[in-house]
């Protein structure tokens, strides 16, 4: 905020004859020095009846930096924080949160924090790439450990600060190797996304996803717009448990996307955030990521390990970026154990230009990730005992979000005798559902039912408890047919 600093340069009181209006200092007329001085145009001069203030105004160098908006996701935990009414219900940010509807912090994570404290270890800075351990983890989670990008040493993997971190480290290498290349972002999309991108000056337009007549997919016209992109155009895609919607595209419908961005030369980009927390399985969840690799797609994943983990404030993810194995007819020698030898192709080389590549941007831009959440995830995955309760516990936590959507849903088909057809609820997936509410109907939402949520419609049913569920219907459905 912009602020006004006043120091006080002078206080003097003039003692004022009732006819000539002046004094003699020392000899010499007051009047005639004010005269004489040459006006400072940061003074005013404030009158209180006989006593004159002369203070200086400086106008700070920040005066011209605006107020700016809140966040439209976090904003709303603000305002429900101020809110007092009992029945209030938070449904605006992506957190996870127990039928109590409390934090929920993992079993599995406690216990790889004890293996953590057991073990020891320094807070030494890790390198920029981040942790070594980590990095392979979360590659082998992703792709699956054999998965010949992963057995070819394709995947180049950075660890980055969550999953906008990420984002924003590839954002930067796009606009820095791909000048004037565009991004195509989904309609609607996460509400950082184009944050992200406009701040790494990578420009973007979207493409038709929600279709607001079926509160569905609308297919064919995201396939017409990928198709009507310039060629070698980055296509954002959500891997699981769209963001806002919760609409996934079908098995067959990603076979479709995918022909479309190899035929049109595009370069995929995935965004997976909720990777075991949208369906309960860490294989299904990253089936679409897995179909392009297999294709020998070049492409970028960002990761977070926010909700499957519940290790939103540790800021752990990563960006990984599949190489090409196409180059493979390139030969460079090497040395290897004092020997010269051919390099197995090219592709090895492109992994470790595009490595070095993303620790250089990192470098500036916070030069070392933080260590205890990649710790916690290398314990996790790598341990065979944690990685099976951790599958578990992410079962229980999709399973809880999935029989509070069919609670909801129940509640709004009991309730609503107008006929209206609500199964739209149960056909997306993850913690979001997309409601079809206005912003206007969202409002509503809020001033009378005390129900925070983003004004597109989104709400949050990882803070959704099934006792609550009645209560929501109710907002729902006066905001839906009595608000326009």
């Amino acid at each position: 905020m912009a602020s006004t600093m006043l120091s006080l340069v002078s206080a003097s009181m003039l003692l004022q004859e009732n006819h000539k209006g002046k004094m003699n200092l020392g000899g010499s007329d007051c009047s005639s020095f004010s005269r004489k001085e040459k006006r400072n145009p940061f003074m005013k001069t404030k009158s209180f009846g006989r006593i004159n203030m002369a203070i200086t105004v400086n106008a700070s160098r920040f005066e011209g930096i605006t107020m700016a908006p809140p966040d439209p996701i976090l904003g709303v935990s603000e305002a429900f924080r101020a809110d007092n009414n009992e029945m209030k219900l938070n449904l605006g940010v992506g957190a996870y949160r127990t039928e109590e509807l409390q934090p929920y912090v993992l079993n599995v994570v406690k216990k790889a924090e004890n293996l953590m404290l057991e073990r020891g270890g320094n807070k030494e800075y890790l390198p920029i790439e981040g942790l070594a351990a980590f990095n392979k983890v979360t590659a082998e989670l992703l792709f699956g450990a054999g998965n010949p990008v992963i057995q070819q040493q394709r995947v180049a993997t950075v660890q980055g600060l969550s999953g906008t971190g990420s984002l924003r480290l590839a954002a930067a290498l796009m606009e820095r190797y791909f000048p004037g290349a565009k991004v195509l972002i989904s309609s609607p999309t996460w509400g950082n996304h184009k944050n992200i991108f406009n701040d790494a000056r990578v420009p973007w337009s979207e493409y038709r996803y929600y279709d607001p007549k079926t509160v569905g997919l609308d297919f064919d016209g995201m396939i017409s717009d990928i198709k009507a992109a310039p060629e070698g155009s980055f296509v954002l895609l959500h891997g699981c448990a769209h963001n806002p919607t919760g609409i996934d595209p079908t098995p067959g419908q990603w076979e479709k996307i995918a022909d479309v961005i190899q035929e049109k030369n595009h370069i995929p980009f995935f965004d997976v955030a909720y990777q075991g927390f949208a369906s309960g399985s860490l294989d299904a969840d990253a089936s679409s990521v897995r179909l392009f690799a297999a294709r020998g797609t070049e492409l970028l994943v960002a990761q977070s390990y926010s909700k499957n983990l519940g290790l939103y404030a540790e800021r752990i993810g990563a960006i990984n970026v599949v190489c090409s194995a196409a180059d493979a007819a390139a030969r460079e020698e090497i040395v290897s154990s004092g020997f010269f030898r051919l390099s197995s192709s090219r592709f090895l080389s492109a992994n470790l230009r595009v490595k070095s590549q993303l620790k250089r941007i990192a470098r500036p831009m916070y030069s070392n990730p933080p260590i205890h959440g990649a710790r916690i995830v290398a314990n996790v995955v790598g341990d065979p005992a944690l990685f099976n309760e951790w599958k578990e516990e992410m079962e229980l936590m999709a399973g809880r979000i999935k029989n509070v959507r069919k609670k909801l849903f129940d509640s709004l088909s009991a309730k609503d005798k107008s006929g209206k057809d609500w199964s739209f609820i149960l056909k997306q997936i993850g913690m979001f559902s997309f409601t079809g509410l206005s912003n206007v109907q969202s409002e509503n939402m809020t001033n009378k039912w005390h129900v925070y949520m983003t004004k597109d419609g989104r709400i949050s049913l990882a803070g959704l408890s099934l006792a609550k569920c009645e209560y929501l219907a109710d907002a729902i459905i006066d905001s839906f047919h009595n608000v326009s």
